[in-house]
Order: C-alpha cells, then structure tokens, then sequence
C-alpha cells in the first residue's frame, strides 16, 4: 500500500471508494512480493501495480467491480501460468499470486488517516487483515497495530490481542506476511488466515568515510530505500554539502557513533554498513564493534593486501574466525568497476545478493527461478 498511498488517501479525503488490490501470497517466480499493492480510483484511473504487468488487466476489471458495489464483499482472486493460454490472465514469468481485494472508504477503512500519518513520520503500524475463509464472519475485517495501542476489530478480543503480539513481531522485523489462527485466536489453529502488511520505519544504511565513493553508496543507498547516515571523525569532510543525498551526516568516531546507535536501539538487523575509510586507526575499532552486532551486512573497501592487513589486527584484538567471516571484503560484486558510481553499483548488488540469497552471477548461466526467496528481512 505504501506505493500507492498518496493516491489512497487523496481520493480517501475527498470521500471516494476506492478498490485496492494486495498481493498476499506469492509462489515461485512471482514478479512482486507480498505487500505489492494496485489501485483503481473512482474516475477509473489505476495506480501500482501487483504483477509488473502480466495481469493487471484482470485486476483492473475485479477491482473496480468491488469498488463499484457498495454492497460487495472482498474478493480473493489467484493467478497463475496457464498450461493452455499463458497469455489469458495469466504470469507468463511462471509464477503464481494470491490477490485480496476490497473496497477502501471512509466508511470501510476509517482509521486510513491515521495510518498514513504513522508512515509518513516514519512511525510503526501494521494492518492486519483477514483474508480468508470468505464464509467467515472474520472476513474482510481489519485491525490496525501500532506499537502501542490498535484500532479496529476482528470481532474477537482473542484473536485481537494474538494478531496485535504477533503483528508487533513482524513490525520489529520489518517483514509483511500470513498469519494463521483458529476462529478464536487459538495459536495452533489454520481456520482463518490473516495477513499483515507491515510498515516499518526504512532500513539504514551506516557508511563510515567521507569520501567520493561514500558519496556515490549514499546516492544508490537512497535510491534503494534506506535511511542513509555518513559518519566520519573529520568536520572538513563531513558536511551536508558533500553528501546531499545523504538523510543525516554525523561527524564522530565511527566506532564510537556504531556502538552509541546500537545501545540506543537504531541497529538492527536490517542495518547495512560500508566501511570505506580504508585507515586502519578507523577501520579496526569500528570494525571490533560492527561484527559483533546482528546487523545484516558488514562490507569494507581495500585492497586485499589492506585487508589482509586489517584482518591480522582484528584477530591480534581478539576477533573470532565465525566473526570475521560475516565481513564482505574487499566490498562489492566483481563487476570490474572503476568510478565511484560503479564501485557504488558493485556494493549496492552485493547486498541485494546478501539480503535475497543470490549468487551475483548473470542470470543467463544461472538455471531455475531468477527470483530468490530471501534470506533477511524486508526493507
């Protein structure tokens, strides 16, 4: 929903129905993830997308039929390769979607607002919503979780307080998913099932160095989605000028700045960090410090005669060998890169390669699915 949300909202404000379409289960080669959201406004106009093109048109249509019928109920449509017309309705790419679909109102999701605001300032909410069975007098209802408190109702105090514990777990994780329960809330139960699109707050990204590349790693970090500090010891070369792209530029000890966000609570492990000082006076004590967190991905640039060097001085200050290998040096994918914006493009693929579980071969060597599962969490 977040890709669509100004435009959510805006018919929303002016009292308009809306039919919005979410993907909530996905299998195989699937094109977008659970979360991906379309949307058909009341002038027919549709916005996002939850296939990348191969059935939008058939979205389209159950859509706005949704939104057309004051009356109507939620729709759950799954799509999928067809054996005898791929072309028909269908993800030529091989893989397969579950779409809930329902109508968004005043009326029918009042707490939007609300909603929008939260994710706006970067605020946690999830949405949980029931999406199955459509027999269900749980069906198409909705709870609203913020870190404290929720909004809404599956009409089971139960099955509230479960859905709230375990959407707040999800939010923690910054993942979107399903969630099964009995009809009461019971942990062991399938009965129903409830999905929860969660909007965390984006995922950081730390580079520590001052330097053109780190420059450039802002840019492509930006471009990605996360939240991106620069962080480096030297007032000269850490100015907001240098990094624009940059969401904050912070002048401390690197190793200092690290372990100070993690006590507070701002390191995750969704958090990637870029050592591209490449000076071992920073690298070494930043790096005692960033191997030992759960965060998920420790990259530092040099080359590998500094890093051979770097890594005998971590090991002379204790380091363990499961320790040092979490460490992704030299930084980045081999892609012969050169200029700062390569070397960025290089580092951005490795943790795209990290975060989803791929090879960073071309895909025309690699058979099988060219869409990984994925081995972290969610932005």
């Amino acid at each position: 929903m977040r890709d669509v949300l100004d435009d959510l909202l805006r018919w929303w404000e002016r009292g308009a129905v809306t039919g919005l379409a979410t993907v909530v289960r996905t299998w195989q080669s699937a094109p977008r993830r659970p979360g991906a959201a379309m949307l058909v406004g009341p002038d027919g106009e549709a916005v996002g997308s939850v296939s990348g093109g191969c059935v939008e048109a058939a979205v389209y249509e159950v859509a706005q039929q949704v939104a057309a019928d004051p009356a109507a109920a939620p729709a759950r449509e799954r799509y999928g390769i067809s054996d005898e017309d791929a072309y028909a309705a269908a993800l030529t790419c091989g893989g397969t979607i579950e779409v809930f679909v329902e109508q968004v109102s005043r009326e029918t999701f009042p707490q939007l607002g609300e909603v929008a605001a939260a994710i706006r300032e970067g605020r946690p909410v999830a949405v949980a919503t029931c999406v199955e069975p459509a027999d269900s007098p749980r069906y198409g209802r909705r709870l609203v979780v913020w870190e404290r408190g929720t909004a809404g109702s599956f009409g089971s105090p139960r099955l509230d307080d479960a859905v709230a514990d375990d959407a707040r777990g999800l939010l923690a994780a910054g993942r979107t998913g399903m969630l099964h329960y009995g009809m009461d809330g019971e942990r062991r139960g399938d009965a129903i099932a409830v999905f929860v699109n969660a909007y965390a707050p984006p995922a950081r990204m730390i580079v520590f160095g001052a330097i053109d590349f780190a420059a450039a790693v802002a840019r492509i970090g930006r471009f990605l989605g996360y939240h991106v500090t620069v962080c480096d010891a030297r007032p000269v070369f850490a100015t907001t000028r240098r990094f624009p792209a940059a969401d904050e530029v912070v002048v401390q000890w690197p190793h200092r700045y690290l372990a100070d966000e993690a006590a507070a609570g701002r390191v995750d492990e969704r958090t990637v960090l870029c050592v591209l000082t490449h000076d071992p006076k920073f690298d070494v004590p930043l790096l005692e410090v960033a191997l030992r967190l759960p965060v998920a991905y420790v990259g530092a640039m040099g080359s590998r005669r500094t890093h051979d060097d770097r890594t005998a001085r971590l090991r002379e200050h204790g380091m363990t060998e499961a320790e040092l290998g979490r460490l992704r040096a030299p930084i980045g994918l081999d892609l012969g890169a050169r200029t700062p914006e390569e070397t960025a493009v290089s580092i951005a693929a490795e943790i795209i390669a990290v975060r989803w579980g791929g090879t960073g071969a071309t895909l025309t060597d690699v058979p099988g699915p060219i869409h990984h599962q994925g081995v972290l969490a969610d932005l």
